[in-house]
This record gives structure tokens, C-alpha cells and sequence, in this order.
């Protein structure tokens, strides 16, 4: 008999631990205990030693990000966040991410028992997610000092590489960020999936904008064209695809179902740059559960385009690029520190 996934609830609110207790307790999860508060929170993690822990960040006494950070330091563990959805909520949750927590929880505001309900499959995926990182590689992902000031390669850049687009989703926050700060302020369009709920794509666009050589902004537009030295990331209601016009990429924004249980889903943004950008994209696939993404990053293999994806040691979970490995989708594996180079030395002349 396989051992449940052990999970320790943390939520001053009453209604909300009882909610995901009914939830999370299926055929492979357990809630093992709830706590109201950290200090709570700490008894319970040294008495029922749990596997994840759902984590509130508004909470008395001593605030979620706080005590993320301390447990991070002194027993690190998959996290996953239980955040508000509003624009403060966001900025904290992504703030989060960068801390070491795995992944986070929508909450709605209102009718908060319906609407909560409304997800309860992506509330067990993600707690079933999160059991599978690999908490190395986050802490090794999230210790990288991210260089802002990247020196401009001694080379020209080319025409050989027009676009690259980028997937990810648990564990990509920091995956991308990591790779993107590797780059110079010079670089052709840059299009990135990550699944994230409408909102937090805004805050997360934002927080890498300032981080960034390049501009990052969110993709919002019903159709507008991409630009050099630009990182768009798909907004999170909306799937992105990519069009081609007289020479001019542009991007188009798609109200279409979920595909892959995903919008924005990897496998669309990569299927729309096999049609219109053949040979000379880049796909790269990074950390995720699921496999999203791999049937995309083989239909840009078969164009003739470059395909990487990012190897198991260094992906928080290696679902999505272990699918697209397989599937021989990936033309290189690499590991998440060499990704960067290598984007680098495909779009500038030696």
C-alpha cells in the first residue's frame, strides 16, 4: 500500500482549514494537522513531520513570508502558498516563490466556499506537485545571485535566431528568471508561458522588469508586434500564440479552452511559433509537472527549429521536460545555469 502525502494546513481562518481538509484528503493526500498561526505551525512540523505544508500569508503574530523564510533556512520543505487574489496578494506571493516555496494557491475574496471549491483539482495537483520537488535544485535555483548587469558578447548579434520561447510551470518562476538574467539587453523577442492566474503574470512581468537587461512586460494586447529586446509573458487568462506578417512577429492573445488543463498552455505559444517562425526559433522547456509543453517543442523540432529542455538535477519537478526528453523533443538537455549560454551563443556570430 502507498504511503499518503502527508500535509499540515496553516490558516488562521477556521472556514478555510476545514475547506482544504475536505479537500486535500483523498486517495494519496492526508491532512495530517492544521495550525492557526507559525508558532503553531512549528510544533506541528517537529511532532507530525508532514511532506508539504499549505502555507497563509496573512496570518497574527508573525506573517507567512517570515515564516517561510525562517523554515526555508532551518528545514526547508515544499511550501505551498495559500494567497489572496488582489494585487497585493500577488506581489507577496511572488515574493514567495523566490523564497522556496513550490507553488501557491489562489484564494478567492468572495464566496469563498464556492469559489474555492471551484479548483479543488488544481488545489490537488499542486500539493501532489509539490510532494515531487526536488528541494535541491530549488534551494541551489533560488541561491544563484542574479546577475543584472550581463556584459554584451564581443560578437554581433545574427538574424539566425528570430524568436525564443520559453515554458514553464512549478518551479519555473525562478527557472526563468534565472535564465533571463543571463541575457544581454540585446536579443531577439522573447515569449514566455508560465502557469500563473491572472494578476500575479502582472506582478511577476513587473518584479522581472526590474531585474532585467532586457524589458519585460506583460502580453495584454488582442494583437500587437513583438519586439527586439523585449520579454513578453503570457497574461494569465488568456492563452498567446504567435503571428507572422510581412516579416513582423506579432502576438495574439486567444480566449480558447484550456488545453493541457492550462491558459496559457505551453503546447499553444510552441505549436504557433512552429507555423510561423520555422528554423530559426528557439523552444526551451523548463520545470513543471505534467507534460505541457512536450508535444509543442516537437512540433518545433520537426520545423527545423532549436529545441532545449532543462535536465532533472536542476528542475524543481522534471514532468514537463522529462515528457518532451521522451518524446525526443529536445534537441539539448541542459542544465538550468547553462541555458542562458547557450541562448547567448546561438543568436550572436563568433
Amino acid at each position: 500500500m502507498v504511503e499518503k502525502v502527508k500535509v499540515l494546513v496553516v490558516d488562521d481562518s477556521e472556514l478555510i482549514r476545514n475547506i482544504l481538509t475536505e479537500i486535500i484528503n483523498d486517495d494519496d493526500l492526508e491532512v495530517v494537522g492544521v495550525a492557526i498561526d507559525p508558532y503553531d505551525a512549528r510544533d506541528k512540523i517537529k511532532k507530525l513531520s508532514p511532506d508539504v505544508i499549505t502555507l497563509d500569508i496573512e496570518m497574527p503574530r508573525m506573517d507567512g513570508i517570515t515564516f517561510l523564510s525562517n523554515l526555508m533556512r532551518l528545514r526547508p520543505m515544499p511550501v505551498v502558498m495559500i494567497s489572496t487574489l488582489t494585487e497585493k496578494g500577488a506581489d507577496v506571493t511572488i515574493q514567495a516563490l523566490e523564497l522556496g516555496a513550490v507553488d501557491f494557491i489562489p484564494k478567492p475574496v468572495s464566496n469563498v466556499m464556492h469559489n474555492i471549491n471551484l479548483i479543488r483539482s488544481e488545489i490537488i495537483f499542486k500539493i501532489k506537485s509539490a510532494a515531487c520537488a526536488n528541494l535541491s535544485a530549488l534551494a541551489i535555483n533560488n541561491g544563484h545571485e542574479k546577475n543584472v548587469a550581463v556584459k554584451k558578447p564581443k560578437r554581433t548579434l545574427q538574424h539566425k535566431v528570430e524568436l525564443i520561447a520559453i515554458g514553464a510551470s512549478t518551479g519555473g518562476s525562478e527557472a526563468i528568471k534565472e535564465v533571463l538574467c543571463g541575457l544581454p539587453d540585446e536579443m531577439p523577442p522573447i515569449v514566455v508561458v508560465q502557469h500563473m492566474p491572472g494578476g500575479f503574470t502582472r506582478s511577476y512581468a513587473q518584479r522581472l522588469d526590474k531585474l532585467l537587461a532586457l524589458t519585460v512586460e506583460e502580453f495584454t494586447a488582442d494583437r500587437a508586434p513583438l519586439k527586439a529586446n523585449h520579454v513578453y509573458v503570457a497574461n494569465g487568462d488568456q492563452h498567446l500564440k504567435i503571428e507572422a506578417l510581412n516579416g513582423t512577429f506579432y502576438g495574439v492573445c486567444d480566449d480558447s479552452e484550456p488545453v493541457n488543463r492550462h491558459r496559457p498552455a505551453v503546447d499553444v505559444l510552441f505549436e504557433s511559433v512552429a507555423v510561423h517562425c520555422p528554423t530559426k526559433a528557439i523552444g526551451v522547456i523548463l520545470t513543471g509537472m505534467g507534460s505541457d509543453g512536450a508535444a509543442g517543442l516537437g512540433a518545433i523540432k520537426e520545423s527545423k527549429g532549436l529545441t532545449i529542455a532543462q535536465d532533472e538535477m536542476s528542475s524543481v519537478v522534471w514532468g514537463m521536460p522529462r515528457v518532451a526528453v521522451e518524446r525526443n523533443a529536445a534537441l539539448h538537455v541542459l542544465p538550468l545555469n547553462k541555458i542562458s549560454n547557450m541562448l547567448v551563443d546561438c543568436c550572436y556570430k563568433a
